[in-house]
Order: C-alpha cells, then sequence, then structure tokens
C-alpha cells in the first residue's frame, strides 16, 4: 500500500511538474479556468500567435485537462484549482517569509498550514530598535473598538490582559472567549482586577486546556492577528501577523477551532 500510494504522489508530482514548466499551459489553464474562450479571445489575452496557443491546448487536451471549444474538464478544473492553491501558498509564504522561517509552527495544524493561500493579504508588523513597541501599539489599536473577542492566550500577560479589562470596563468589548493553559488561570484569579472582571464576569468565558498553546491569536469581525514563539521555546512579541480579509478570518477561525477542540481531546 505503501509504495502504490508513494507511485502515486510521484506520478501527480510529474503531472504538476509538466503544467508549470511550461509558461504557456500555465497560462491557457489560468485563462479558462472561470470561463470558456475560443482561439480569437486567447489570441488577444496572451498576445501569442495562433500557432503557440493551438500546440499548448494540444498537449492539454492530450492530458485530459482542456477541451473544446475551449474549457476545462472537470480534471483540468481539479488541477487547475490546486495549482492556484499552490501558487497562492508560495506567494503568501514569501511575502512573510521571515515571520514563518523564525517561529515554531508545530502548534499550527496542518490544515492551516496547507492553507497558507488565505493569508496572501496579511501584513507583518515588525518592531524596529527605534520602535521597540510597534508590535504591541498595532495591536492594541486593532482591538480598541472591537464588541466581540476570542482569544488563544498562551502567556500570562498583563499589558494585554489590562487592555482587555480596560475595554470592558469603558463598555467597548461586549464579549470575551479567551482559552488559556491551565496553569494561566490560576495567574489571573490571583490579580484581583483580572479576577473582578475576567473570572466573575458573565461575558467572558474562559476555557483552559492541558495542552501547552503556542499560537497567540486574535480574533474579531474585521480582523485577524497572529503571534508565535521563537523556535527556543521564547515567545516573540517583536512581530504580529495582522489580516483583515474574509479569507484570512476563515484561516484564524479554523485554528480557533481546532485550538478550542483540543479541549475535548485530552
Amino acid at each position: 500500500m505503501a509504495t502504490k500510494i508513494k507511485n502515486d504522489l510521484k506520478e501527480e508530482y510529474q503531472g504538476i511538474k509538466y503544467i508549470l514548466t511550461s509558461t504557456m499551459r500555465t497560462k491557457l489553464l489560468l485563462s479558462i479556468y472561470n470561463e470558456s474562450k475560443n482561439l480569437d479571445d486567447l489570441r488577444i489575452e496572451l498576445e501569442k500567435p495562433s500557432a503557440t496557443i493551438l500546440h499548448g491546448l494540444k498537449e492539454l487536451e492530450n492530458l485530459n485537462f482542456v477541451k473544446k471549444y475551449y474549457q476545462l474538464t472537470s480534471n483540468g478544473y481539479l488541477l487547475t484549482t490546486n495549482m492556484i492553491k499552490l501558487i497562492d501558498n508560495w506567494y503568501a509564504t514569501n511575502k512573510n517569509e521571515d515571520f514563518w522561517n523564525s517561529h515554531d509552527l508545530t502548534a499550527i495544524p496542518q490544515e492551516n498550514l496547507k492553507n497558507i493561500y488565505l493569508l496572501k493579504n496579511a501584513e507583518c508588523i515588525s518592531s524596529t530598535t527605534s520602535n521597540l513597541s510597534k508590535a504591541y501599539n498595532s495591536y492594541t489599536k486593532l482591538i480598541e473598538n472591537v464588541e466581540e473577542l476570542k482569544i488563544t492566550l498562551p502567556i500570562f500577560s498583563e499589558n494585554h490582559l489590562r487592555q482587555i479589562v480596560q475595554l470592558i470596563q469603558e463598555k467597548t468589548l461586549h464579549k470575551l472567549e479567551l482559552i488559556t493553559h491551565q496553569d494561566i488561570l490560576p495567574l489571573i484569579h490571583r490579580n484581583p482586577l483580572f479576577k473582578k472582571w475576567l473570572i466573575n464576569n458573565e461575558n467572558v468565558k474562559i476555557i483552559c486546556i492541558k495542552n501547552p498553546l503556542k499560537t497567540f491569536l486574535t480574533l474579531g469581525d474585521e480582523f485577524m492577528s497572529l503571534t508565535l514563539f521563537f523556535k527556543d521555546g521564547h515567545y516573540d512579541d517583536s512581530q504580529i501577523l495582522i489580516d483583515k480579509t474574509h479569507e484570512g478570518l476563515k484561516w484564524g477561525a479554523l485554528l480557533y477551532n481546532q485550538t478550542k477542540e483540543w479541549r475535548w481531546n485530552q
């Protein structure tokens, strides 16, 4: 069975490689991904002679990816969809290369890692020697007018918790769901301010998990933010990834829900 899977993957890799090593084949698939087109449409869009386009189409027809006149087959549509994901994943990781390369990603589920393309519009904000609080200040500004928040809190941070309490006191933040590690809850209890406004607040729900948390994720209605740990185990507050698109929120919600599910799998 393992040999068969390995051979299947090798064959699929060769197919993807065959497509991506030809600019013309790739452009043709992308061009007719959403709608069928005739030869004149393709010649005008791709700015190539008919003979070149017809040669590329013939190659794709032989692979059962394209049919006349000219549209994708079911196989072609699936291949192109995955090709677009691959390109977007590549773009998303390269765009914020330092963020992804510098941090421990072991706590991020495979499903999220495979869908990094959803974060292609995310912006990484980094603190500098002249502005050591740039990342933190960006976070505080991000949540200052939010009515509901979902947070996975992997550390005990008085600064972050005080800011959240202030938003609750000012009646800006109406609802909070907080996932944190079981060792952090006693620290919150010991602080009278946090105990009053977080523990004894019916609008705040705290979920404790036994598994170590390695993602500081914040979800609002219109944004998601993420900070991570260095590979040596230290928390990094100098870089924050922020995404305000629907795709980014979808990625963040998936990560949050999977973290929440850990509670029931311990």
